[in-house]
């Protein structure tokens, strides 16, 4: 399973944030806490457009008929990238000045509900449509209502500055964003109805052959 995996486009989106990071460590003269949550944030969109390739697999004509459950095959998946995500992110949050580091809490989560999005969004993709690589519609759809959430209103703001009044507001709307992109993403591993009487079909199928061998 792990060789099936877009170990290129993840690996760049892990790399990203370490970089950025860095970044900040080589301008610490001018830069501020408002920079260091731009490039931080950027560095979390930029993880969870990689992520959202997760599902991507040119067999799955293949593997969608194996009697492994959708959310064990996720599961996996998840697993094997996990480590790699973590650290990118760390690493991003540590390589920041501790002067100029944002509240790496409230960042986090940030990035979390990014994430569970992407995930969710590639677990509707593989859901609801028969096509092996759903990773760049996906991705394509979390950019755009990134861009289009740093457009909202201040009343419902989700990207606000550090030092803004609505900080703490603003991440209690991330939590309840991430809690229902979590529910979404559990709700999608459910197997299609007619997959599963598919999956019976073939194992009907495969019975009888071996039956009159």
């Amino acid at each position: 399973m792990g060789r099936s995996l877009p170990w290129g486009v993840l690996g760049a989106a892990a790399g990203l944030g370490p970089v950025l990071g860095w970044f900040t460590r080589l301008t610490q003269e001018g830069v501020g806490t408002a920079l260091a949550v731009f490039l931080l944030r950027v560095a979390a969109v930029g993880l969870a457009l990689g992520l959202a390739f997760l599902l991507d697999d040119p067999a799955r004509d293949t593997t969608a008929v194996v009697p492994i459950r959708r959310v064990v095959r996720s599961g996996v998946r998840l697993v094997l990238v996990a480590p790699l995500a973590a650290s990118s992110w760390a690493a991003a949050l540590l390589l920041v000045p501790e002067r100029i580091r944002p509240p790496a809490g409230d960042l986090t989560l940030e990035a979390a509900a990014l994430v569970v999005l992407a995930l969710s969004g590639a677990a509707c993709a593989v859901r609801f449509s028969d096509t092996p690589r759903p990773g760049v519609a996906v991705a394509g759809t979390l950019l755009t209502c990134t861009l289009l959430a740093t457009l909202l209103p201040t009343s419902g703001a989700l990207f606000v500055q550090a030092d803004a009044a609505s900080w703490a507001v603003a991440h209690q709307r991330w939590a309840a964003l991430l809690t229902l992109a979590l529910l979404a993403g559990a709700a999608l591993q459910s197997e299609p109805v007619r997959k599963h009487r598919l999956r019976l079909e073939d194992t009907h199928r495969s019975a009888a052959r071996a039956a009159h061998r």
